[in-house]
Order: C-alpha cells, then structure tokens, then sequence
C-alpha cells in the first residue's frame, strides 16, 4: 500500500514506523525529492509541522511533577502580557468591542488549548482572525515568527475570543506553552526539551533546526497546487527555514525529527513515562496528557470544527477528545481503537500511539496538506497497520 501512494507520482518518499511490543518495522520507500535525488532512509529527517505538539508538551509535564507549575496558577506572573484581558462580545465583531474577562487565564487553560485565542477555521474573515495572522502570531505565514518576547507583546495587544477556560481552540497554546516554560525555568525552551526530554531518550536528530552537517538528510517540503497538483517547493533544505535556529521556537510546529526518535518518546508515552529503567515522566501526568481534558461542550466544539471543516482537513481531526498538547480519541468513528492519541502535521506527517493495541505508529512524508493525497496516505497506513492486528 505504501509503495503504491509512492508510485503513484503523488508522494515522492516516505518513512514508516510500526511499533508492537518488542517489534518494530521500519520502510523508507521513494526519494527525498519528486524529481528523485537521493533515496530516503530510516534516519532521514523531516520537518514535523504539528506533529510537534505532542512531544513539545513533555517540558511543561515535567515542571507539573516538579511543582515548578501548577494546574490552576494564573499564569500572570511569568505572562505579564497576559494580564487583565479583555474578550470579545461576539466572534465577528470588531476588536474594541469587548467585555472584561471574568477570570485570570491558568496554567490548565493554555495546557488544555482553551485559554481564549487560537486558529479557529469556522472564524477565517472574521477581524480577531485578521489580526492573528497580521500580527504573525501563527507559523503558516511566509514571514517567520518574531523573538518569544516581541510574540508575547503582540499576543498581548489582542483580545481573547472567547472567556478563559471555555473553548477549545487550536495552535497558538501549543507556542504559548513554549514560552511559558522558558521564562519558569529561565532556558531556552530547545535547552530545556533536549535537558530534560530529548538528550535522556536518545532524541538525537530532534531540535528546532537542522545542524549543517545534517541537512543532507532533510527532504524538500513540498507544498503542491491545489488546482494543478504541480510540485511547489514550499521550503528547502540548505538555505531554507530550518538550516538556522529560528527565532521562535515553537512548540506547535517547530521540530525536527526522525521515525526512531519519535518512536523512543511514544513508547515512553505508553510505558507510562518510563524509558528503560529510567523515569521521564510521572505516571500520573502521563496519564493526564493522554486522556480527554475536554467537557462535553468543548468537544462538541472541537468535533463541529473537525466535521465541519472536512473539505480542508481531508477527514483528519475527527477524534472527538483533546488531551494535553495531543488528540485523544473518544469514539470509533475509523479503525483506531478508542484511547489512541497522538496527533498529525500539515507537512504530511502522523503519530500516534495505541495504549490497548500497545501499538506506536509513525509515518512522515513531506508532501504538505495542501492537497488531499498525504491525508489519504495517512488513512491508508492506519487502515492497513490496525486491520493486520489479529489477536
């Protein structure tokens, strides 16, 4: 099947991962560019768009076991920006017309993606929409994100859309996270990951960047067209937006990574926060990350827009739950067994873990979301690996 996705001109190459108990099963079929160049590996690395979520949360997980955060603590005092917020009266109307938020924004708000701002697809045009992008709050855009402080100043001139703690909104948590754990630890959030989450399982090729004596091993990302399905190059290798460290690290889409390191993280994930005999992570914050963090009309939201927004996602997003940083599966609405969690990219890439079917998949392609046919890799790879279980 996955050779047949390649063939079909449409993915120029791909690694795959399938990880059960002590077995794990690894293809690399195509090349790293459409028009060849050389074949992708095992360790080739991609641009892991928002697949980073889940793996980005770890740093804040630690700080909760380490009581360096805790859940309901406003997060004033290292977020000044974030201070007396005001939010809008309705979604669409204009900027200054707001009412005063009813409550602190907490460390669980922008754990759990509902602290009041975010990428809501059902809300493109609206003027709070407008000034997210024109502020370069979000990664999508040619320009790249500015420093952490000068994002912060900028978020902080914007008011919420919604009241803390009410809806579930996407993206701009997942960075916010990031900045939130520099300034408790006063590290760099890439210092603080690879300190504390990357360095001890082994992570070696995961980062913000891609060191020069390592670009050779990054693919093109293509972003084709989506009337023609031409081949745009939407960011290369050498000289291209992760050759150097950027100045936003950011938690919701910025890593870099391999099928193996990510293999070692959610095996970590499903071991309970154990790697070997080492502990990463509690258990119990495990746990908490993995399972739905969502009320009944938060995830009615989140699975409006899921549903509702099928003819932009090609059918991806439809899990019902939301963890910490990562979807959870709630219902069995494909193959996937309830629990599953995980989450996917734009650029073309899918992680997830099985806690019943003690099952890790991972599958990376750097063909990007604007057309259907690395959405459909995807469902195919997750059809195939679930209806090959057969105990």
């Amino acid at each position: 099947m996955l050779a047949r996705h390649v063939d079909s001109g449409k993915i120029p190459g791909l690694v795959a991962l399938v990880g059960r108990g002590g077995e794990t099963h690894v293809e690399a079929i195509g090349t790293m560019r459409h028009d060849g160049g050389p074949p992708m590996r095992r360790d080739t690395i991609f641009r892991m768009a928002s697949t980073s979520k889940p793996v980005s949360i770890a740093a804040a997980m630690v700080l909760l076991d380490e009581c360096g955060l805790r859940l309901d603590d406003p997060v004033e005092p290292w977020l000044p920006e974030l201070a007396d917020r005001r939010v809008l009266k309705r979604i669409d109307g204009p900027l200054d017309d707001t009412v005063q938020a009813r409550r602190p924004i907490t460390v669980r708000d922008v754990l759990t993606s509902t602290f009041g701002l975010g990428m809501d697809m059902t809300s493109l045009g609206t003027p709070i929409m407008g000034a997210v992008f024109e502020q370069g709050l979000t990664p999508d855009l040619p320009e790249p994100m500015p420093e952490p402080d000068e994002w912060m100043r900028r978020l902080g001139t914007l008011p919420l859309m919604h009241q803390p703690g009410e809806r579930w909104q996407y993206q701009i948590s997942s960075d916010l996270v990031g900045v939130l754990v520099a300034r408790v630890t006063g590290q760099s959030f890439e210092t603080f990951l690879r300190e504390r989450i990357f360095d001890r399982l082994g992570m070696k090729d995961t980062g913000f960047h891609v060191p020069a004596d390592k670009i050779d091993r990054l693919p093109t990302l293509y972003a084709p067209d989506p009337q023609t399905g031409e081949f745009n190059v939407w960011d290369e290798a050498a000289g291209g937006r992760w050759s150097q460290p950027p100045a936003f690290q950011g938690g919701g889409g910025g890593l870099v990574s391999t099928v193996d390191d990510y293999h070692a993280y959610f095996r970590m994930l499903l071991n309970g926060g154990m790697h070997g005999s080492e502990r990463i992570l509690s258990r119990l914050a495990v746990e908490l990350m993995t399972t739905n963090r969502l009320t009944p009309e938060q995830q009615a939201a989140r699975h409006a827009m899921a549903v509702n927004n099928v003819h932009v996602s090609f059918g991806q997003g439809q899990h019902g739950g939301w963890g910490f940083g990562m979807a959870v599966r709630t219902y069995r609405g494909d193959y996937a067994s309830v629990g599953q969690f995980g989450w996917d990219g734009g650029s073309g890439t899918s992680t997830y873990a099985d806690p019943d079917n003690q099952l890790t998949g991972i599958l990376l392609t750097q063909v990007g979301l604007s057309v259907p046919n690395a959405v459909r890799l995807i469902h195919d790879f997750w059809t195939t690996t679930y209806q090959a279980i057969d105990d």
